[in-house]
C-alpha cells in the first residue's frame, strides 16, 4: 500500500516523457519561463518610468502667515 509498484512508475514515466517530449525540452521551456519573466520586468520599469515622467514632483511651499493683531496683543508682544 505505502510503496509505488512498477506499474506506477511507468505511468510517472510516461506521463513525465508526454510533458516534457524528450531531449532539450525542458531546456526550452526554462529559457521561455526566463524570456516571461525579463519582459515582465521591463513592463514593470516602462510603467513607472512613464508615470513619474508625466506626473511632475509634488512639493509643498511653506510660507509662514503673518500674526493676527488679536494674537499679538494676547501674548504681549508689541512690534
Amino acid at each position: 500500500m505505502g510503496s509505488l509498484s512498477i506499474w506506477h512508475w511507468i505511468v510517472v514515466i510516461g506521463v513525465g516523457l508526454l510533458l516534457f517530449g524528450g531531449r532539450g525540452k525542458i531546456s526550452e521551456l526554462m529559457g521561455d519561463v526566463a524570456q516571461g519573466i525579463k519582459a515582465f520586468k521591463k513592463g514593470m520599469q516602462d510603467d513607472d518610468g512613464a508615470k513619474s515622467a508625466a506626473e511632475p514632483a509634488k512639493s509643498i511651499d511653506h510660507q509662514p502667515a503673518a500674526e493676527a493683531p488679536e494674537a499679538k496683543a494676547r501674548s504681549g508682544n508689541t512690534v
